[in-house]
């Protein structure tokens, strides 16, 4: 639902915008390959609990909406560096304001059940 979603024209801003970051580790991808371009090995290993098989998906899904870039070196044993577009850079950037209101809210529950 979310992939047909994220190709949908009919929809309000933020549900466009939620489509293509919509599950589990695609915050976490962004937030990596903001640091700089990391071959696929490398984010494994950065995001434990992630399959290569989910991580492939998620990778191919933000290259679909145009948020990375896949560069494949033509070298033995093949070569393929991920990295963000403009588009995915300027994405990552305007998610920083709602990480901090998400700090924020977290902080507010945890004292409201230290209070409790």
């Amino acid at each position: 639902m979310t992939r047909l979603r994220a190709q949908d024209t009919n929809v309000c801003g933020v549900t466009a915008a939620i489509a293509v970051i919509d599950g589990k580790w695609k915050t976490s991808l962004l937030w990596l390959l903001e640091s700089g371009p990391h071959r696929p090995g490398e984010l494994r290993r950065r995001l434990p609990g992630i399959s290569e098989k989910v991580l492939t998906q998620a990778l191919r899904e933000m290259e679909a909406d145009g948020l990375v870039d896949r560069e494949v070196h033509d070298v033995v044993p093949p070569k393929t560096v991920y990295s963000l577009t403009v588009y995915g850079l300027e994405l990552s950037e305007l998610l920083g304001p709602l990480s901090d209101w998400g700090h924020r809210r977290l902080d507010r529950l945890t004292e409201a059940a230290a209070a409790s």
